[in-house]
């Protein structure tokens, strides 16, 4: 349905007051609650601008989801709650043009879609606002339209200015009105600022979802459960005529015997793999003269998580559902076993990586490789369960786009910069006598986050060598942070949080004594 003129413009109109105000809630404004503000305007324009009829049918659940989308902004501002909060806005978006789907797989393939589509929604619809301009002007010619406007335009510039000499106020007004500085105000980075954000906010308003090559629609399709007749084209026809097709080199390779021994291998070498695993991580067997547990546990985490992810690659690709193969009973044992096998094997790597960060300290990447690894156990249990329950591989794919986004929602809350300096202090050979140096300067690099692990340090280990610099860091991260959080578009509940902590403790309670004479 094309929309009217009059909704064309409202949208239009709310697109500008929108870049506005994030011009004066974002650029160059310190992280905080302001985004959180600016997607609140964001839902509250995109309601506005609907025709009656659809703005009444808005129902509160969906308003009340993306409002919960929101939340982890209020808490800080990060990739994933940014993430979190662009997939609720589109999907919200979606959901009032009634074109959003109700599975979790789908919904993100339209919000995929309408983001990838989102650079040119802008371009491609003033366009054709200038097409049907011209169209309509030639069809009938309006001069009047402009010309009602030149009578109150000039007087009423005269008025304006009768009034700025008769009264100082507005004349104070009128000096603030300086040309010359809104030109100075300019710089390449607002506008491009000012066209990201018209891109991004055109696109809420006028969802529209890209449409994807026809052979990638059609890979989804096949994917998304059709039937296996019409997957396999003439040759099921064939069948049908009852003539036997010769079977070709690809036939033979995926057959059912090809995969039962392809699984009796695999079970069997994932076996010596976790035998290994037990024997040395968890049996407290000797390594190998040489072979340390960091190199032991450093050189095989990431390469297991391939194998694992291999591992479900293979699964999905061998057992359709529907086929031939899923209703092997013995080869359905034999997979259940191995996918078993492999979550054993992902939470061996998560023991490697956690050996690992023990000897040489916790980071976000680490971090990070914890949660990955984390998903790919999760994705495996959910493979046994489609294979259980005899689901389609869209459910799969759904649930794997639950647990992410679940995972992802929580990790919005978790403040992983205390975490990780608390951990890296706690274990330093500064605080335990063993294990790794503390990296000063990796923990300065978390930001006013790991000042209260500071703090810590300093109470503990007093007369460490690193302690008179490490005060003086802790002065200048506060003090930065404390400068910042005079905007109030700086606030945060984990800004506030810290605020409370230093209003407490203004300075470490320590009394620096000098390190003891080697």
């Amino acid at each position: 349905m094309t929309p009217s003129p009059a909704t064309l413009s409202t949208k239009a109109i709310a697109a500008l007051l929108l870049v506005g105000a994030a011009d004066f809630l974002l650029f160059h404004q310190p992280d905080g609650i302001a985004l959180a503000l600016f997607c609140g305007l964001i839902v509250v324009a995109l309601v506005a601008t609907q025709p009656t009829a659809t703005a009444r049918g808005v129902q509160p659940r969906c308003v009340a989801l993306v409002l919960v989308t929101l939340v982890p902004l209020v808490e800080a501002i990060s990739p994933v709650s940014m993430t979190i909060a662009l997939f609720g806005l589109s999907a919200f978006a979606l959901s009032l043009s009634g074109r959003l789907r109700t599975d979790l797989a789908g919904i993100s393939g339209q919000v995929a879609a309408l983001l990838l589509g989102a650079p040119l929604r802008l371009p491609r619809d003033m366009l054709r606002a200038r097409k049907a301009a011209k169209k309509v002007s030639r069809i009938s010619a309006r001069p009047g339209r402009l010309a009602i406007w030149t009578l109150p335009v000039a007087l009423g510039a005269v008025f304006l200015a009768l009034f700025g000499a008769a009264n100082p106020i507005i004349d104070h007004w009128l000096s603030l009105l300086d040309v010359w500085l809104l030109f100075d105000l300019l710089s390449v980075g607002r506008i491009i600022f000012w066209l990201v954000v018209a891109a991004l906010v055109w696109a809420l308003l006028r969802p529209r979802l890209a449409r994807l090559p026809r052979w990638l629609r059609r890979g989804a399709a096949m994917g998304a459960g059709m039937p296996p007749a019409a997957r396999e084209g003439p040759s099921s026809a064939a069948r049908l005529d009852g003539q036997a097709a010769a079977p070709t080199l690809r036939d033979v390779i995926f057959s059912e015997g090809a995969i039962l021994r392809a699984l009796v291998v695999f079970n069997a070498m994932f076996a010596v793999q976790t035998v290994l695993d037990a024997s040395y991580l968890w049996g407290g067997v000797a390594l190998p003269e040489g072979l340390t547990y960091a190199g032991y546990a450093h050189r095989g985490a990431y390469p297991l998580i391939v194998t694992a992810l291999l591992a479900a690659g293979f699964v999905l690709v061998t057992l359709r559902p529907g086929s031939a193969l899923s209703g092997n009973r013995l080869i359905r044992t034999l997979v259940y076993v191995w996918i078993a096998q492999t979550i054993v094997l992902v939470v061996s790597s998560m023991l490697r990586l956690d050996l690992y960060v023990g000897i040489y300290s916790l980071t976000y990447w680490r971090v990070a490789a914890f949660i990955w690894m984390g998903l790919v156990g999760a994705g495996l249990v959910l493979i046994m369960a489609r294979i259980a329950l005899a689901r389609s591989n869209e459910w799969l794919l759904g649930a794997n786009l639950s647990t992410l986004f679940a995972v992802l929602y929580a990790c919005g809350f978790i403040n992983f910069a205390t975490i990780i300096a608390n951990y890296n202090v706690t274990h330093s050979r500064e605080l335990t006598g063993e294990g790794y140096a503390l990296d000063q300067w990796y923990l300065r690099s978390l930001g006013p986050a790991a000042i209260p692990a500071m703090d810590l340090f300093l109470e503990k280990a007093p007369g460490a060598e690193m302690a008179g610099r490490m005060v003086m860091e802790r002065e200048i991260e506060k003090k930065d942070f404390l400068a910042r959080q005079q905007n109030w578009r700086a606030w945060g509940f984990r800004n506030w949080r810290l605020t409370r902590y230093l209003d407490v403790h203004p300075v470490p309670a320590i009394t620096l004594v000098p390190a003891p004479a080697s």
